[in-house]
């Protein structure tokens, strides 16, 4: 089972509702995704502990309806 680029942004909504967030299906194939994730959630995180927090977000789906996730995650440029 695979997942939409648009079901991925609502979960991550859910956690990080102030986030900017470009999904990118990187085989088309609706299971490997990169997402770049900006988020005042983020700040004074380390990259370990952001992605962390989106892996949490995504509500156990990760390696069941989603088999790959690429993060890039920040918080806003000051």
């Amino acid at each position: 089972m695979s997942m939409t680029a648009i079901e991925i942004e609502e979960l991550i909504l859910k956690t990080f509702p102030d986030a900017k967030i470009i999904i990118d299906d990187l085989r088309g194939d609706g299971d490997h995704y990169a997402a770049q994730i900006i988020s005042e959630k983020f700040r004074g995180k380390t990259r370990v502990q952001q992605h962390q927090m989106v892996y949490n977000a995504m509500d156990g789906k990760m390696g069941k309806e989603l088999h790959a996730l690429a993060l890039n995650t920040s918080a806003p440029k000051d």
